[in-house]
């Protein structure tokens, strides 16, 4: 399970050049530093210029693919010097075990969690909550988490080169043991602390992969304004069953 972040420089790769973007003035009671990507803008504090620039580097290959599959989206990163900054930034009570999180509007790195990571589960996490950006975070509730998470994932480990294998092996145990999911993963399974986090993503992760397979990438994301009936002609049942033959097949 990887989660994001994201960046925006221009061709020299200035840092601290230009004032701050409007939105993200007063962000810090200290100086913060900005690079500028080819697309993307990445906002630092105390953090190294040469993180920042790689941070800026990703998110626009990041931008890339998101665009390719989603469209147009304007990265803008921050990047916090602690954890419990980046809390702050988010608004939220708990951020345990995440690299990064996504508003409406930008993506803020945890900075613990996003240095465990390696290169390609960087560009994975980042490529992920760009995606959420771009879809509009999680959309008030109106879209299945499992939609909202495993379509963030479908898009960060498309161009990741990792085998499905690997990207689902708590997953893929399970389901060499014997045991599938009944249902597709609600949004309690999402939740920090659940029991089978790691597999909810998975599953949500695959369920998005085989409907990408099946209908085209262009159906899944319709499946943001529609329902499963109107973009698919499958119920939710036969979805649910048509996924579960798949996990089997790919993970069996």
């Amino acid at each position: 399970m990887l989660t994001g972040m994201l960046a925006l420089m221009s061709a020299g790769l200035t840092a601290g050049a230009g004032p701050l973007p409007q939105e993200t003035r007063g962000l810090w009671p200290g100086a913060a530093t900005v690079v500028r990507g080819e697309h993307s803008v990445v906002i630092g504090h105390r953090v190294p210029l040469a993180d920042l620039r790689d941070l800026a580097s990703r998110a626009d290959r990041a931008r890339r693919t998101v665009g390719r599959i989603w469209g147009p989206v304007r990265p803008v990163i921050l990047f916090p010097a602690t954890d419990a900054e980046a809390a702050a930034l988010a608004g939220a009570g708990s951020t345990g075990g995440l690299a990064a999180m996504a508003t409406a509007d930008r993506v803020i790195v945890l900075p613990s969690g996003y240095a465990r990571l390696s290169a390609i589960g960087r560009d994975v996490v980042i490529t992920h909550e760009l995606a959420h950006v771009a879809t509009g975070a999680t959309r008030g509730g109106r879209v299945p988490m499992w939609l909202s998470e495993g379509f963030a994932d479908y898009v960060g480990y498309r161009d990741a080169g990792i085998g499905v294998r690997e990207a689902a092996a708590e997953l893929a145990a399970e389901v060499r043991a014997g045991t599938l999911p009944a249902r597709l993963p609600g949004a309690a399974d999402f939740a920090p602390g659940a029991p089978r986090l790691a597999q909810a993503y998975e599953e949500a992760w695959l369920a998005c992969r085989y409907i990408a397979e099946r209908f085209g990438e262009k159906a899944l994301v319709r499946l943001y304004g529609s329902d499963v009936g109107s973009a698919l002609g499958l119920s939710t049942a036969q979805l649910t069953a048509a996924w579960r033959d798949h996990l089997r097949r790919e993970l069996g």
